[in-house]
């Protein structure tokens, strides 16, 4: 028996999250053939990216607010399971519309299965190790969607787009079992739930007031609007340039998961005393960069060095959410609205990834190319470096920066 048996319990609740992250990836690698089958347009394979975000651009806060509410276990099973419906009802679309309505209940099922996780790790784990669970925690995204486009990749090949949904809504509804099973069950009382929901409304007010969380949250918009453009629309510039499908999303797939060496990495270098500013200044920076080769120097580089550069953007920028992560856990007003406050992020988060592919598929059809990306990718990491380090001077003395 471990000394501390709760800690897999918390790897269970970050695999929810590495689960439901599955459903956004599988996406990518799927653009081409929906093209193809459905004549999906590019804007319109730009908001099939973004729609499972609109949840989370609308909603997020007051789902945070209900997972407070209902209790973290519950709602991480009752989102799996919803996002096992989506996966079931978009294997039936036959139009970029009915697909376009299924992704956006997937968003839903996503915040349900990801808002909670981070509050349930901070009640799994002992303080001083927060920040390592919470760094593995922040490379959930990458894991997924990489997982998914490289498997996605072969099931596309094998199969068809629908098997590809099909199958991802059979591992959510596995995972809800999981979780009902093995997760600690909820603490909260009959009582304790009606109090909370009678103040619901002043702890909103309280969130929203409070600056450093909000900070976070714009800095993390930031962020999801380069990751998940660059990410994204990796497979669609490849196959401009003459790279197979399978190809590009093995390619692609890789580049997501270099995203969680940074992720992982930000969560020992803050447990080792680094400061959030140098970690998020290093990420924001390297991200404009990378991108500014990657698309902005167009044939002046060699494929190789574009790639190269792709994988940086990925590996480097992974530092920003592991660290915005456990910035935005310690700057919650309490320890009974951290789920609420992670709300807020995933809210700002959510809608850097809804509008950040459509702006950037509008630059790149009006401005002659994929070049014109850049501009709208640097503006993003310049607001977004100034938010996060002015996010990280809230923090009180005692906590570190």
């Amino acid at each position: 028996m471990s000394k501390h048996p709760s800690r897999w319990i918390a790897y269970l609740a970050i695999a929810s999250g590495v689960v439901a992250a599955m459903h956004i990836g599988k996406m990518a690698p799927a653009i081409p053939v929906l093209q193809a089958t459905l004549d999906v347009t590019l804007v319109q394979a730009g908001f099939l990216l973004s729609a499972i975000s609109f949840a989370g651009m609308s909603v997020g806060m007051l789902v945070g607010l209900f997972a407070d509410g209902i209790g973290l276990k519950r709602c991480l099973v009752l989102g799996q399971l919803l996002l096992a419906l989506a996966g079931l009802g978009g294997a039936t679309s036959n139009s970029p519309e009915a697909l376009l309505l299924w992704r956006g209940i997937e968003g839903a099922g996503f915040l349900m299965s990801a808002l909670p996780a981070p509050s349930l790790i901070r009640r799994l784990v002992e303080p001083s190790r927060l920040s390592l669970y919470l760094g593995w925690w922040g490379a959930y995204m990458p894991i997924g969607t990489a997982t998914a486009m490289l498997v996605g990749a072969a099931v596309l090949a094998a199969v068809n787009w629908e098997g590809l949904w099909l199958g991802l809504a059979g591992v959510s509804a596995l995972m809800s079992g999981l979780l009902w099973r093995f997760l600690p069950p909820d603490s909260r009382t009959t009582e304790a739930n009606t109090a909370f929901w009678s103040l619901w409304a002043a702890k909103l007010v309280t969130t929203l007031k409070t600056p450093g969380v909000r900070r976070v949250a714009l800095a993390f918009g930031c962020y999801s609007t380069q990751w998940i453009t660059v990410i994204g629309f990796l497979p669609s510039v490849y196959a401009q340039a003459g790279i197979g499908g399978a190809h590009a999303g093995i390619l692609t797939g890789l580049a997501s998961l270099a995203n969680m060496t940074g992720n992982v990495a930000s969560g020992r270098l803050l447990h080792r005393g680094w400061r959030y500013e140098t970690l998020l200044s290093m990420g924001f920076v390297t991200m404009a960069a990378a991108t500014w080769v990657a698309f902005q120097a167009g044939e002046q580089v060699s494929f190789a060095w574009r790639y190269g550069a792709v994988v940086c953007f990925s590996a480097v920028g992974g530092c920003i959410p592991g660290a915005l992560f456990s910035l935005g856990v310690r700057l919650a007003p309490s320890d009974e609205m951290v789920a609420t406050s992670m709300g807020f992020v995933q809210q700002c988060m959510a809608a850097g990834q809804f509008l950040g592919p459509p702006l950037v598929a509008w630059a790149v059809a009006t401005g002659g190319g994929w070049s014109a990306s850049w501009w709208v990718l640097a503006a993003a990491a310049a607001i977004g470096l100034w938010a996060s380090v002015r996010g990280s001077r809230c923090l009180p003395p005692a906590c570190g920066r």
